[in-house]
């Protein structure tokens, strides 16, 4: 899971990920308070590099947390959303 670019974002971002294998992934956004507000991808992935947008123009200013779940894998990254 590498840094979503562009850091702070208004209101696009991309999200990149390689997946080694194939298999089932998940990739959540999360406000500050741990609450769920998009799910961006929940699918079965072959093995490959990712590239994910994030359209936030519904969500208010503030720090978001993006969760990737592949396999027995998990990695967490921050990223500010600035209007």
């Amino acid at each position: 899971l590498l840094q979503n670019y562009p850091n702070p974002f208004n209101p696009t971002t991309n999200i990149r990920f390689d997946l080694p294998k194939s298999g089932f992934a998940k990739l959540v956004v999360y406000d500050m308070l741990g609450k769920e507000v998009a799910v961006l991808l929940e699918k079965n992935l072959q093995a490959a590099r990712y590239v994910v947008d994030f359209n936030a123009s519904e969500l208010p200013s503030g720090i978001y947390f993006y969760k990737l779940q592949a396999g027995d894998f998990t990695s967490i990254k921050k990223m500010t959303l600035i209007k």
